[in-house]
């Protein structure tokens, strides 16, 4: 008889227990330990017979002449995925409510169905709302199958039967294994339900893209090891009030975490943007103090972003900091670099910093734009329309030297910029093109100063 237990499971980071807590001990989240009905039995273990022996591979005998890759139509998205989706892949696709999962996934299926059969498993809208949201985006494809099922196991059955060429899961959250007794979403069925999946996709060798829903600190909702199981985790970017997207990869086995993908959302679905940064810039107010151009890598791809900062007189005893798309204690760091070793005093105002289109700017590259942007709002300052800034600031007040520097001088030259602040260290490695002054600095002073009019 198989032996069962009760067992508390959290539904934020999948901490397991054998008592109840209001509070995770691992997560800190409060009401999240569910129960769940665990199977302990266990089988006496048998011999290793020597019949069972696999022999190993040699790396070197391994051919991979044999890998297809299907092409999904939309250069961003092979570019994020490494070139396409690999065939027997798995990848799990997650984004915020509303910011074009699904929508993609559809775009896609227009031009993947031109020469494939693809099956599109809705556990969220019935087949009369895909057919509607289908026509609203132009999608209408003779070999798209859509499947509305939450049993995993059917789901399992009917890709076995049909043999479809690729299968879109919308969302895992939504399926289930009528094993489980808990809910579906939950810890266990998550991860049992991917499993299953896992197996189907590697057996047939049949590639999988799985929605996935993220929790409210932005991550993907359900147990780590999702991640840990699927091939590549693409995530979507971005403000939904705004109509830019970013696709970026957090795992790929199949090629670079770097590289990410830039969409525009508009009534017609999601559209490529081919040249990011002169979109990002767009609109530029000019003759105005407080921005600054910076200059940072994704990937292979330099993308150029408006920085705006703000500094104000504080109405209160401590003053406000606050930042949006760039990270809020780099911002602190900064501003004590500039009082303590450039002379700038912050200490009496309010200090806000935004990166214009919704990008995030996680490179520290970005640091000498930031400085350059508050530096100029505190006095007032207009930095030069044609002027562009990158380096990383250090606590002694220094300029550091950055990676990619070349290519990023050859992308701002592209678009226009005459002036390009860089640390001393990258200018002997730099050819600056015909018409454009690269001028080195090595402390945030000296780069004010040198595009200073």
């Amino acid at each position: 008889m198989a032996k069962i237990k009760s067992v508390y499971i959290c539904s934020e980071c999948g901490y397991e227990s054998v008592k109840w807590y209001g509070k995770c001990p691992s997560c800190g989240e409060w009401n999240t330990m569910n129960e769940e009905i665990k199977d302990v039995s266990t089988k006496a273990a048998s011999p290793v017979k020597a019949s069972k022996y696999i022999a190993p591979v040699g790396i070197r005998e391994i051919s991979t002449d044999d890998e297809i890759r299907y092409q999904t139509g939309s250069k961003e998205l092979d570019r994020v995925m490494g070139g396409g989706i690999v065939k027997g892949s798995l990848v799990l696709l997650g984004g915020d409510p509303g910011i074009g999962k699904s929508t993609i996934l559809l775009q896609i299926c227009e031009y993947l169905g031109k020469s494939l059969r693809i099956l599109y498993v809705s556990g969220e809208e019935s087949k009369r709302q895909l057919k509607l949201r289908a026509t609203r985006l132009g999608v209408d494809c003779e070999s798209l199958y859509v499947l509305t099922q939450t049993d995993v196991e059917l789901v399992c059955e009917t890709i076995r039967q049909d043999k479809p060429d690729i299968v879109m899961i919308d969302s895992i959250q939504t399926m289930s294994l009528s094993e489980l007794s808990s809910s579906p979403g939950s810890v266990t069925q998550v991860r049992e339900c991917t499993n299953f999946l896992m197996r189907t996709a590697k057996t047939m060798d049949i590639p999988m893209i799985i929605v996935g829903h993220v929790n409210k600190e932005g991550s993907i909702a359900g147990p780590k090891v999702l991640e840990h199981i699927v091939d590549a985790v693409l995530h979507f970017e971005g403000d939904k009030q705004m109509s830019y997207r970013i696709l970026r990869a957090v795992k790929n086995r199949y090629g670079s975490t770097n590289e990410i993908g830039v969409f525009e959302m508009t009534d017609k679905g999601l559209r490529e943007v081919d040249n990011p940064s002169l979109l990002l810039i767009s609109g530029r107010p000019k003759n105005v103090s407080g921005t600054c151009i910076a200059c940072a890598m994704e990937g292979s791809r330099p993308i150029l972003a408006e920085i705006q900062a703000l500094a104000t007189a504080t109405g209160f005893g401590n003053p406000r900091r606050m930042s949006t798309g760039f990270d809020y204690n780099r911002l602190n760091l900064i501003l004590a670099v500039l009082e303590n070793r450039a002379g700038y005093y912050f200490s009496n105002t309010d200090v806000y910093v935004n990166v214009i289109g919704g990008l995030r700017l996680d490179e520290t590259a970005v640091d000498l734009a930031v400085a350059m942007a508050l530096v100029s709002s505190l006095k007032d300052a207009v930095i030069p329309a044609d002027a562009i800034a990158f380096g990383e600031i250090g606590l002694a007040g220094e300029i550091r030297t950055v990676s990619h520097a070349q290519q990023r001088v050859t992308e701002a030259a592209r678009l226009g910029f005459h002036r390009i602040i860089v640390p001393r260290h990258n200018f002997k490695d730099i050819t600056a093109p015909e018409g454009v002054a690269v001028i080195p600095v090595s402390d945030v002073r000296q780069a004010f100063e040198a595009i200073s009019d």
